[in-house]
């Protein structure tokens, strides 16, 4: 069976069960467990043989010889029982729980998975399938999934831009899905950029990756993906831990820090703790190595991420505008990154492009460094990809092309040797420090839709773009009043 005619039939499923009121996330989380069943019987097996930690009245065949409630009933012992696992069994069942109600439909599952040899499926063809089911389930909006998925193409824009090196650590302290840690493992693995000896590959797999992820749905997908795109295996340590990142002070640094912290300046998700009692997220974080003190939680992740970095260790963070003009803890922030770190790259991002509706975001770049008597930015290069720029995610979706104008300014092989375009400008220190409130949210370009009606954009941009300022205002409204409500 084809790679494609795979990929159909795991599609065709999913809409047959979306029909019975399965939504994607379930189904995605209902596949995770059984996949990850079946490919554990598979290397339990010759020619791999290896030690399963998976009791057999709990393994993959204890569910090929049922069918109806014994099925059913079964299917929700297994779910509980290796929930309570260590390692990375433990992980990926954590509080799982069957959503699929008819056993006719969970035994015709199990059988079309059975009908597989996924182990002998490569790596890129896993991943290709589970990817593509994360991202469908982004796009269903009112699951709210979309705040955990990251464009692939800005992901691997912002990898190529930071070059990571074999035999170096990479950390998200907020890992989502795992995009940032697949596109960095694809990178370092492409023998265009490395010739990976046999160490290395064992450190790639093994010692790379740490993540952190605070929404247990979430950690489970990510820890499934890196499985998939053979990242880890059935008994090392999980790479990614299910806690709020934001908590303690990092027990290790990192070489490079690349991630997309979620927007919101409050928090409005609950956590349920593992003795089942649940409490709302911290809003203010007591941490001594801090900057400045806030419930703002991009300035929060930054500030975390500096703290995440060996000395000339690099970051790529995915921040929204506010973070760039705030004034109060955004204004220390911005000069203490700009004192302490070679803050020498901001990307304007377009609209348009993330699953999460109302965003406008950027991707700052930056160098960690030691302590100094001067500030170690010397100057800022912006890339305005905003705009006169228009992306719709049904008709008009980014491409990883569209970000090559931008690869080619930041010259990733010397970014010490860039010149100015249209699009690309630099500013000294002197320039933005001298700023109201060291403002980095710089624009030079006109846009070319203020007062010309013939360079309007399509209806349906112009529409999406109207809903998507809408959002972001009623956004920032709702934090101005839960703020005044004194709710988190």
């Amino acid at each position: 069976m084809t790679t494609a005619s795979i990929v159909q039939r795991v599609w065709n499923y999913c809409h047959t069960l979306r029909d019975d009121g399965v939504s994607y996330g379930d189904y995605l989380e209902q596949l995770t467990y059984l996949l990850f069943l079946k490919m554990a019987d598979e290397y339990s097996k010759p020619p791999y043989n290896r030690k399963i930690n998976i009791p057999m009245n709990l393994n993959w065949k204890s569910l090929l010889n049922k069918s109806g409630a014994e099925l059913e009933v079964h299917y929700v012992k297994i779910l509980t029982d290796l929930g309570k696992e260590k390692g990375m069994i433990g992980e990926i069942f954590f509080k799982s729980k069957n959503e699929i109600q008819d056993p006719a439909k969970l035994y015709k599952l199990i059988q079309m998975i059975n009908d597989e040899k996924w182990i002998v499926l490569g790596a890129d063809v896993k991943g290709d399938i589970y990817e593509g089911l994360l991202e469908k389930n982004a796009e269903d909006t009112k699951s709210g999934a979309g705040q955990y998925f990251t464009p692939r193409a800005l992901i691997k824009a912002m990898v190529e831009c930071i070059k990571p090196e074999p035999n170096k650590t990479i950390a998200d302290p907020a890992c989502g899905t795992g995009g940032f840690f697949l596109a960095s493992y694809d990178f370092i693995s492409d023998e265009k950029n490395y010739h990976l000896d046999k160490a290395q590959k064992e450190f790639l797999k093994f010692k790379t990756f740490s993540g952190w992820e605070i929404v247990p749905d979430a950690a489970r997908l990510c820890l499934m993906n890196l499985y998939l795109h053979n990242i880890g295996d059935l008994n090392s340590k999980p790479p990614i831990e299910r806690a709020d990142s934001l908590l303690a002070a990092p027990s290790e640094k990192f070489d490079y820090v690349l991630t997309n912290p979620p927007f919101g300046k409050k928090s409005s998700i609950t956590i349920t703790n593992e003795d089942g009692t649940q409490s709302r997220e911290v809003l203010t974080y007591e941490r001594q190595d801090f900057w400045t003190t806030t419930s703002n939680k991009q300035l929060n992740f930054i500030q975390h991420v500096s703290s995440m970095l060996k000395v000339d260790g690099k970051a790529a963070v995915v921040v929204p505008d506010n973070v760039l003009f705030e004034g109060g803890a955004g204004e220390t922030v911005r000069k203490r990154l700009l004192d302490t770190t070679d803050l020498h790259t901001i990307l304007r991002l377009p609209t348009g492009i993330f699953y999460a509706q109302g965003v406008k975001a950027n991707v700052i770049f930056f160098d960690n460094k030691p302590a100094a008597k001067t500030p170690w930015t010397k100057e800022v290069w912006i890339y305005d990809f905003r705009t006169n720029i228009h992306f719709t995610l049904k008709t008009q979706q980014m491409k990883y092309d569209d970000l090559k104008d931008f690869i080619a300014c930041y010259n990733p092989k010397n970014r010490f040797k860039r010149k100015e375009s249209e699009r690309f400008k630099k500013f000294t220190y002197g320039e933005i420090i001298t700023r109201d409130k060291t403002n980095l949210d710089i624009f030079w370009l006109k846009d070319e839709s203020l007062g010309d009606l013939d360079n309007l954009p399509d209806p349906d941009v112009l529409a999406i773009e109207i809903v998507e300022n809408i959002e972001a205002g009623l956004a920032s409204f709702k934090e101005i009043v839960e703020g005044l409500n004194g709710k988190g």
